[in-house]
């Protein structure tokens, strides 16, 4: 399989990220403008932290004056999750050489789903190239790519666009709720073994109400950990059943 096939065939992976990032980062950039932050300020930011929910809080940091200290405290819990997902892939991140660094910094909640379900996909014959590893890293490195791109690109748009004309933003970044609903309707078909995905939305469920709305998602990701290492090989028994 040819380089640019790899490259095609990773911005058709990315593509359902990129059209959600766009809008996201669209509505940031916008709200970056409006609390007195030029676009510079919104690539600059998207260069250096590539977190979605915070860079919007980040935004009221900025804007307050926040010390350093809670800045960074507060972006450790609230991306606390990536410490999971990074978990997955460490061993492919490894091998990726001087791509190593760029893939554990690129790695968000979209980038980790899609990067999941190539692998759900290997086994599919019309996906016979995923098999060789070397060519799924590079796809994870295109997914990657496109998704970063297309982020700053909207962060800057909408910065531009901020200062042009006035923008309702109510209600737009409901696209990155409707997107994870899409990864996980995908993965949920591509699966042959449903228990991680009920543990996940189980557990999640659980955590929610016990902790609530600002705190479940660390205890989930510990929980869930748990019950899936435990209950691994069971798991793959099952899956290799089918």
């Amino acid at each position: 399989m040819s380089e640019k096939k790899l490259v095609w065939y990773g911005f058709q992976q990315a593509l359902p990220i990129t059209c959600s990032y766009l809008f996201v980062s669209m509505a940031y950039g916008m709200t970056m403008e409006k609390a007195g932050f030029f676009w510079g300020w919104s690539l600059l930011t998207s260069l250096t932290v590539y977190t979605g929910a915070f860079q919007f809080l980040l935004v009221t940091f900025l804007s307050s004056g926040a010390s350093i200290l809670t800045i960074a405290m507060t972006a450790l819990f609230m991306n606390s999750r990536q410490f999971f997902y990074g978990l997955t892939f460490v061993e492919d991140f490894k091998k990726m050489g001087k791509f190593y660094p760029y893939m554990v910094h690129t790695m968000t909640d979209e980038t980790y789903a899609v990067n999941c379900a190539m692998l759900e996909k290997k086994d599919e014959k019309e996906n016979d190239f995923l098999k060789d590893d070397k060519k799924r890293r590079r796809i994870m490195f295109y997914v990657a790519l496109f998704s970063r791109i297309s982020w700053m690109i909207g962060a800057v748009g909408g910065g531009v666009l901020g200062q042009l004309i006035p923008a309702q933003l109510t209600g737009i970044d409901f696209c990155m709720t409707a997107l994870f609903l899409t990864i996980f309707i995908d993965q949920w078909k591509a699966a042959k073994h449903h228990f991680p995905a009920l543990c996940g939305l189980f557990v999640g469920v659980l955590c929610l109400l016990c902790f609530g709305a600002n705190r479940f998602m660390l205890p989930s990701l510990i929980l869930v950990s748990g019950v899936l290492l435990i209950m691994e090989e069971k798991v793959k028994r099952e899956e290799e059943s089918l």
